[in-house]
């Protein structure tokens, strides 16, 4: 891959969502009710007598299938780690405009650590942290240059596992086309792309075979974008046309707007006498956070953010904190291909074979995934 996903202390890019959710709320089921109240029964952690984990997202909204709500598990699964002690809570961010006040509210709640959830909080996040050299941050997709010691930026090596995900679309097409679009052009979705447009290219080398990619060339780093994250029908449509030039294996890499893109499979699996069209979901586990669409996921191309979150919070609250850069990889976990769930009988033995080679190539350095995460 020609690009290479820098990550600075000033790093002003978008995380994977951007839709506008309402109000500041905070509870422990992830809904995104106005009215719902603080987990652990207080905002305060003086009041509470409780250690307060505090969480920002972004403009996402809770809710978002993706990475506010992963990080949101996160938080929910460190509670849930010792409830006598941890309590946690959000506030949520309507526009990029409230990402400072909801961490400035935070640090006058007295919360035992702050994370905050996307690229775009990165100077805010940096800000606040140099300005309360005392206080406990952590931050999602994002990681600093030099490392902040009292901010754990939690960023994730995606090139690795979308690899994965290219050489297993490539390998299940019956058309020879696959097709990849973003929601918007950042980083943190063109390095997606990225390693699923390699990932297809390896398997070419390997197989003799000429699958293509619709909708991202590597090379010139230009393709299809809906220009958000919250429009399924832009997603529908983008798909559908996919569908119309040939693609049986879609990737979005567009938060909710891949709802969109589920809904065009479907649409495609109901017509007499269309192709079969299938999937990867991204970031989560699509059979569990979009699970009415399950039957069309052969896999999702995932990062662990609330494994890495829920230690963010169970550190700082146990004394053991440490702040610094984390890189998830397919060697620590922190990025895999979910399971196959429904393709678990569908996907060749063989494939599932090679695909297991590819990851050990990749960990082992033998096969050169060149997009990376910084160290």
């Amino acid at each position: 891959m020609k690009k290479t996903l820098a990550a600075s202390a000033v790093l002003t890019v978008a995380g994977l969502l951007a839709a506008a959710c309402g109000s500041s709320t905070s509870n422990t089921s992830g809904s995104s009710s106005a009215s719902a109240k603080p987990s652990g029964g207080s905002s305060s952690a003086s009041t509470a007598g409780k250690f307060l984990g505090c969480m920002v997202t972004d403009t996402g909204g809770i809710d978002d299938r993706s990475f506010n709500a992963s990080s949101w598990q996160g938080m929910q699964e460190a509670q849930s780690a010792d409830p006598g002690k941890i309590s946690v809570t959000y506030l949520q961010s309507t526009t990029q405009s409230d990402y400072t006040p909801n961490i400035n509210t935070f640090i006058a709640k007295k919360c035992g650590i702050i994370v905050t959830v996307g690229f775009l909080m990165a100077q805010a996040t940096q800000t606040a942290s140099k300005a309360n050299p005392s206080g406990k941050f952590a931050i999602v997709d994002n990681a600093y240059t030099p490392a902040l010691s009292n901010v754990d930026a939690l960023l994730f090596d995606t090139a690795q596992d979308a690899f994965m995900g290219g050489y297993l679309a490539a390998g299940m097409s019956k058309t020879g086309k696959v097709a990849t679009f973003g929601g918007e052009k950042l980083p943190t979705v063109t390095i997606y792309m990225d390693g699923f447009y390699d990932g297809v290219q390896y398997y070419n080398s390997k197989h003799g075979t000429h699958v293509s990619v619709l909708g991202w060339n590597e090379s010139s780093q230009n393709g299809s974008f809906t220009g958000d994250f919250t429009n399924q029908t832009n997603g529908q449509n983008l798909t559908q046309t996919f569908i119309t030039e040939g693609a049986d294996v879609i990737f979005p890499v567009a938060g909710n707007v891949g709802l969109g893109a589920a809904k065009a499979v479907q649409n495609a699996d109901s017509q007499a006498g269309s192709q079969k069209v299938n999937m990867e979901w991204v970031d989560t586990d699509g059979c569990i956070s979009a699970a009415q669409y399950c039957k069309y996921f052969i896999t999702s191309v995932t990062k662990g953010i609330q494994t890495a979150v829920k230690n963010a919070v169970t550190t700082a609250a146990s004394g053991s904190f440490k702040g610094g850069n984390y890189i998830g990889t397919l060697q620590n976990g922190g990025v895999a291909l979910a399971p196959f769930h429904d393709f678990a009988s569908k996907v060749p033995s063989s494939l599932q074979s090679e695909l297991n080679t590819v990851k050990q190539g990749i960990i082992s350095g033998s096969i050169k995934v060149a997009t990376k995460s910084p160290a």
